[in-house]
C-alpha cells in the first residue's frame, strides 16, 4: 500500500527533467532521434494521459511488446506515473507463449511495435483468450481495430499527470525466461524498483556525465535496471534495437560511450570484429557483464585494451542487483562476481541451511529491499522462493572470508560424475581459453561407467578443431571425472535474451547420446 512518504517510480523521470531539462536523455541510432530529459518526460506525460483517457486505472496491466527504443522507455515511465503495471514481453516468444503470459498477467492494453504486427494479428484472431481490450501499434500502418501510437499519444495532454501509485503498488510484472519450466511473473513494486536503483547506483561506477550504451533487450531486468539508473542519475543512454558488434564499436567511438552492459558471448563477438586502427575505445571505462560466469581469459583480454570488465550477478527476482565486482578488484579477483550490492545481503548456504565455509560450494541466498514482492498468482512458489526474507536463487557459488562470491553454476545444471559433483560452468571456462573455441555449453549425458559425463556442445572459431583436440585440451586442467567425454560441434548455442545458455534445449537436442 502506498504512503505519503513513498515515491512513484514514474516521477523519477519528472524530477530528472526538472533538474536537468536540457541534458540528453536518449539517443536512438536506428531513427537518429535524440531527446532531452524535458522532451522525453513531455512525451511520457502524453502517453500517461493517453493511458488514463483510455480508461487505464491503478493496477491495470499494460503489455509492452517493443524492441529497445524511445517508445519502450517513455511507455514504461508513463505507466508508472498513472499507477498501471508494465508487463514487458519477450518478443522472441511465439504466439502460444505470449498468449499464456498475456492471459496469466491479465493484460488489458498491449503496446506493440510494427515489427510484431503479424504476431499481434495472430493473437487478436484468438478472440478473448488474451483479455486485451486495446491494441496500440508503434510504427507502420495500423489496421482496423488497432490504435496508431503516434496519433493516440499526440492527442493527449503533455501536462504532468497527478501521480498515482507508490510504495507496495506494482510497477512491473516480468516473466522469468522459463529455463526450468513455465514462466512465472515476478512482481516488483515502486519501492522494490526504487531500491534496486539505489543499491545499483551506490555500488557501480556510475559518474556524472556518463554515456551508457544498451543493446540487451529491456524486457529483461538486467538491461532495464541500468536504463532506470541512468534516468535516475541523469546519464545519457544510447539505445540499440538489437546488438551489433561493429556498430557497438562505432558508437563507443562516435558517442564517447563511457560504460555499457554485455554478456560474455557479446564480449567475444566484439573482440572478433575489433579493428584497433579505427575503433577508438578510449572513453570506455568499464563494461558490466553477467548472465554467465566471465572467463578469466576474457577479462584479461579486455584489460589489455584498458577496459575493465565488472562481473555482475543478479536475477529478475532481485530487480537486477545481487553482487558486483569493484574496479579495484576486477583484475586481482578475476572470475569472482564480487560482493553484495550496497543495500543488499548475500550468503551461501549448504543443504542444511548453514553458512558455507570459505571455498565450500552452496546455494546463493539474497536479501534486501530490492527483492521481489512475489510471483504473480503463485503464492506457493513465492513461499518456496522467499523464506524469512531470503531469496533462494537456485544458483551455486562459493564465498571467501572477505565476502567475495564466485558463481559456480545453476543447481539444476550440475551433474554427478563418478559420485562427484560437476559444475558445467567450470568446464566451459576452461574450454573458452582454447583459441579455436568461440562458444561452448556443457551438459551431462548418461554414462555406464560414470553415471553422468560431460558433453561439450562447441561453436568452433576454426573448422580445423577436432574432438580429440578438445578432449586432450582438458587433460591436466580438469580432474578426470570432470573432463569432457563427448563433443558435438554446433553452429550456435540456444540462449535466452539475457545470454544464458538454455541447457534444457541442449539436453533435448542431445537426448539420445551416451558417453560410453
Amino acid at each position: 500500500m502506498s504512503t505519503s512518504a513513498s515515491q512513484n517510480v514514474g516521477q523519477l523521470l519528472t524530477k530528472r527533467a526538472y533538474r536537468d531539462p536540457n541534458v540528453e536523455a536518449i539517443f536512438e541510432p536506428s531513427s537518429d532521434r535524440r531527446f532531452s530529459f524535458r522532451e522525453l518526460n513531455s512525451r511520457s506525460n502524453q502517453v500517461a494521459n493517453a493511458l488514463t483517457d483510455s480508461g487505464v486505472l491503478l493496477g491495470d496491466r499494460v503489455g509492452l511488446l517493443l524492441m529497445n527504443g524511445v517508445e519502450f522507455v517513455e511507455s514504461f515511465f508513463a505507466a508508472g506515473k498513472v499507477g498501471a503495471v508494465n508487463v514487458p514481453l519477450n518478443w522472441r516468444l511465439v504466439a502460444d507463449e505470449l498468449e499464456f503470459i498475456l492471459h496469466d498477467a491479465g493484460v488489458t492494453v498491449l503496446i506493440y511495435g510494427s515489427d510484431f504486427a503479424d504476431i499481434a494479428a495472430e493473437l487478436r484472431s484468438r478472440g478473448d483468450k488474451t483479455g486485451i481490450a486495446t491494441w496500440i501499434q508503434v510504427g507502420g500502418d495500423a489496421i482496423d481495430g488497432v490504435v496508431d501510437y503516434d496519433e493516440w499519444m499526440s492527442s493527449a495532454s503533455a501536462d504532468e499527470p497527478a501521480p498515482v501509485g507508490a510504495g507496495d503498488d506494482l510497477v512491473f510484472i516480468m516473466y522469468t525466461s522459463g529455463t526450468t519450466g513455465l514462466p512465472k511473473g515476478v512482481m516488483h513494486s515502486h519501492d522494490t524498483v526504487l531500491w534496486s536503483i539505489l543499491t545499483a547506483v551506490a555500488t557501480a561506477d556510475f559518474q556524472a556525465g556518463d554515456r551508457y550504451l544498451i543493446s540487451l533487450p529491456m524486457f529483461h531486468v538486467g538491461a532495464l535496471n541500468p536504463v532506470l539508473c541512468c534516468m535516475y542519475g541523469g546519464s545519457s543512454v544510447t539505445i540499440l534495437k538489437a546488438f551489433d558488434p561493429l556498430q557497438s564499436w562505432e558508437l563507443i567511438r562516435d558517442e564517447k560511450i563511457t560504460t555499457t552492459l554485455m554478456v560474455p558471448v557479446m564480449l567475444q563477438y566484439m573482440l572478433a570484429v575489433r579493428n584497433p586502427e579505427i575503433h577508438d575505445a578510449s572513453t570506455l571505462r568499464w563494461v558490466m557483464s553477467g548472465a554467465a560466469p566471465v572467463a578469466k581469459t576474457l577479462i584479461e583480454q579486455y584489460d589489455a585494451l584498458g577496459i575493465e570488465i565488472h562481473q555482475v550477478y543478479g536475477l529478475t527476482e532481485t530487480g537486477g542487483p545481487a553482487c558486483l565486482i569493484s574496479s579495484a578488484d576486477a583484475i586481482a579477483r578475476a572470475g569472482s562476481t564480487g560482493k553484495a550490492f550496497y543495500f543488499t545481503e548475500v550468503k551461501v548456504v549448504n543443504e542444511g541451511g548453514a553458512d558455507c565455509e570459505p571455498g565450500e560450494s552452496g546455494e546463493v541466498l539474497v536479501k534486501g529491499p530490492n527483492i521481489m514482492v512475489g510471483y504473480w498468482n503463485r503464492p506457493e512458489a513465492t513461499a518456496d522462493a522467499v523464506v524469512d526474507g531470503w531469496l533462494h536463487t537456485g544458483d551455486v557459488a562459493t564465498i571467501d572470508a572477505d565476502g567475495f562470491v564466485t558463481i559456480v553454476d545453476r543447481v539444476k545444471d550440475m551433474l554427478i560424475s563418478g559420485g562427484e559433483t560437476v559444475y558445467p560452468a567450470e568446464i566451459e571456462s576452461v574450454l573458452l581459453a582454447h583459441d579455436k573455441i568461440a562458444d561452448v555449453g556443457v551438459i551431462g549425458i548418461p554414462s555406464e561407467r560414470w553415471g553422468e559425463s560431460p558433453l561439450a556442445a562447441i561453436v568452433p572459431s576454426d573448422d580445423s578443431l577436432t574432438v580429440e583436440e578438445v578432449i586432450e585440451f582438458c587433460k591436466g586442467k580438469l580432474a578426470p571425472f570432470k573432463s569432457v567425454k563427448a563433443v558435438e560441434f554446433v553452429t550456435e548455442l540456444p540462449r535466452n535474451p539475457s545470454g544464458k545458455i538454455l541447457k534444457r534445449e541442449l539436453r533435448d537436442q542431445f537426448a539420445d547420446l551416451r558417453a560410453d
